[in-house]
């Protein structure tokens, strides 16, 4: 994500519902109540088609994730004027969609998108505001990564058009990144900078970018290449190899794309890099939202929109704290199957150290995860129709986080497939340093990213039929991150997790999700500093240092997020529970499942309703 909202997050990214106007446009008299009602929502549901593709074509970016090529030599516009655009054509939408169509004539689908629509402006107008408090470069998601990590995983090369459209955009990453380096000065100038650390990730992260051929070595043969470089001649090599352009068309795009990345790139992030380390000067080790300004009423807004409900945030670290007393005491079950002797602390120290808990450090090591944590997702899709009826269409491959980014990124995490089907679902697992990776959490992280987790839960969202296309890409992180740790417990009901060391971890996922409730709330309103956080999960949770301290400083710079993901699995919970006991013999669980994930991601009020009216329904028939 970027400062300024793309056109994916100004409609397709929906966090509520609120209470709709009904517009003043007559209904035709002579249609009977069920036609009206089928063609309003139809007249509807294309609009907001129109709509999302004008939106879209707003984005170029998003085009490229959405498997468009219509600007496919294009970055987005990170301009402050742009922004301003971008709220303005929310408001926009919204009026012509309530001067324009009946609510009251609408089905239950159309009257959702109608809610979701309404509410995402209203989300939107909270948080422009706060659009400066956003740091433009971190090491979780800021543009100096973000520029090769999306060339290297979205823009495909599959035609000579593709290659030249892959150096115009090395030629255009000026503009870009300019764009970016102004954004970041115009906050700073404010008294928003990042917490002194965040530099060293960042500037890492830049001068690696611009490390070997063509900028930092004179050898061209492919051996010595940066990492744009090296991603663009395999790109391609393989363009080649499939008879796409002949030897002599292949060495010219070599040669231009290294004189792009030498004239354009190089100065870019050379510019970056000189701002970065003035900022970095004078950066403090303050490192919670509390010292932004108006921090009480930016930090409520995260919360607000991150979890979709209205708990505060003390509410939201007392519910950490309850849970980490739970999880910890069945943590403690587990020592007494295993037949461990000493405290709960004594026990994490183990699985932090014993040997047999992690792969080696090595390539042989890595490819042996990699291959494992492939076959667990293998046996869970076989697995799959005792528990659901749809299924994704799309594939979903396992992959080790790029060399170029592993040592800022996150533990593990997914990129969603391409709608066309050309690019897979993808796990990405951090492989860096195989010690932050215990395989007795292997099978849980698994399921959490790939199935029944993320992979299932997004790719059969934009598999959707009957609704409009924003609603198919849209993203509620309760909702979403709430189904992926849900994903993890879900398997052991299907009987995994035999192995009591492999139930441990997913009790240690779970346990961290429930950390995450204390550390976030206690960075960024209870004043906690970063050593603090990080000793309370190295107190409290089975996790390595250096996994601690990669995720306090994934929490520092991205406040209420990591709040998601305990909040929406409780939720579902809750409702799978209530089901149950309304529903008794009755209730199937693979009609719960479709019910949670037939109308996409959702806020948490509306997948309540949701699920209590399939409940009515169901006792009812």
């Amino acid at each position: 994500m970027t400062r300024t909202a793309t056109a994916l997050a100004a409609i397709l990214i929906l966090a509520g519902c609120t209470t709709p106007t009904a517009p003043e446009a007559p209904i035709a008299e002579a249609l009977a109540p069920a036609d009206v009602t089928q063609d309003e929502s139809a007249r509807l549901n294309d609009w907001f088609e129109v709509k999302f593709q004008e939106t879209v074509a707003r984005s170029p970016m998003t085009q490229t994730y959405l498997g468009i090529k219509d600007d496919y030599d294009k970055w987005d516009d990170e301009s402050e004027a742009h922004a301003r655009e971008d709220l303005e054509l929310q408001r926009a939408i919204v009026a012509e969609m309530k001067a324009t169509f009946d609510f009251d004539a609408l089905d239950p689908q159309a009257k959702l998108s109608w809610r979701l629509t309404e509410y995402e402006l209203s989300q939107a107008e909270a948080a422009f505001p706060f659009r400066d408090h956003e740091y433009v470069f971190n090491q979780m998601f800021g543009v100096q990564s973000g520029i090769p990590a999306f060339l290297v995983n979205q823009h495909k090369v599959r035609s000579p058009s593709d290659a030249e459209a892959y150096i115009a955009r090395l030629e255009g990453i000026p503009a870009y990144l300019g764009q970016s380096v102004a954004n970041s000065q115009a906050a700073a100038a404010k008294g928003i900078l990042p917490p002194r650390f965040v530099y060293d990730y960042v500037l890492s992260d830049s001068r690696g970018v611009v490390t070997g051929y063509p900028f930092t070595s004179d050898v061209a043969d492919g051996s010595e290449d940066s990492p744009l470089m090296d991603d663009f001649r395999g790109k391609v090599t393989e363009l080649e190899s499939s008879d796409g352009v002949t030897p002599d068309e292949a060495a010219s795009l070599l040669v231009r794309a290294a004189d792009a990345l030498k004239a354009s790139v190089g100065p870019a992030y050379d510019a970056a890099i000189a701002e970065l380390e003035a900022q970095a000067a004078v950066a403090t080790t303050d490192d919670g939202a509390w010292k932004l300004p108006d921090a009480d009423a930016y930090y409520a807004m995260r919360l607000k929109q991150i979890t979709t409900t209205d708990m505060s945030a003390d509410e939201i670290h007392d519910l950490g704290l309850a849970e980490m007393a739970r999880i910890q005491d069945e943590m403690r079950g587990i020592m007494a199957k295993v037949g461990f002797e000493g405290s709960l602390k004594d026990f994490f120290d183990f699985t932090r150290t014993d040997p047999q808990f992690f792969k080696p450090n090595t390539d042989a090591g890595r490819a042996a995860y990699l291959s494992e944590a492939t076959a667990a997702i293998d046996a869970m899709r076989d697995d799959l129709p005792m528990v659901f009826r749809t299924f994704p269409k799309a594939d979903l491959i396992v992959k080790a986080v790029e060399p170029f980014r592993e040592q800022s990124a996150g533990k593990a995490f997914y990129s969603r497939p391409a709608p066309d089907g050309s690019r897979p679902g993808t796990y990405y697992a951090n492989l860096y340093r195989m010690q932050d990776m215990p395989t007795y959490q292997m099978q849980a992280l698994a399921f959490h990213e790939g199935i029944p987790g993320h992979h299932m839960q997004i790719a059969m969202a934009q598999e959707l039929e009957g609704i409009p296309s924003f609603r198919k890409f849209g993203g509620y992180t309760a909702y979403t991150e709430g189904w992926g740790l849900y994903s993890e417990l879900l398997p052991k009901e299907m009987g995994y997790y035999s192995d009591p060391y492999d139930d441990f971890g997913r009790l240690a996922m779970e346990i961290w999700r429930a950390a995450r409730l204390v550390v976030d709330t206690g960075i960024h309103d209870k004043h906690w500093t970063r050593e603090q956080a990080v000793q309370y999960l190295m107190d409290n949770t089975p996790n390595p240092e250096g996994d601690c301290q990669k995720a306090i400083d994934r929490y520092i710079v991205m406040p209420g997020q990591a709040t998601a993901y305990k909040i929406g699995m409780l939720k579902i919970v809750e409702l799978r529970e209530m089901a149950k006991s309304e529903l008794g013999d009755t209730f199937d669980i693979r009609d719960f499942h479709d019910v949670v994930l037939r109308d996409g991601a959702v806020p948490l009020a509306i997948l309540e309703q949701n699920v209590r009216a399939w409940v009515d329904e169901t006792r009812e028939s």
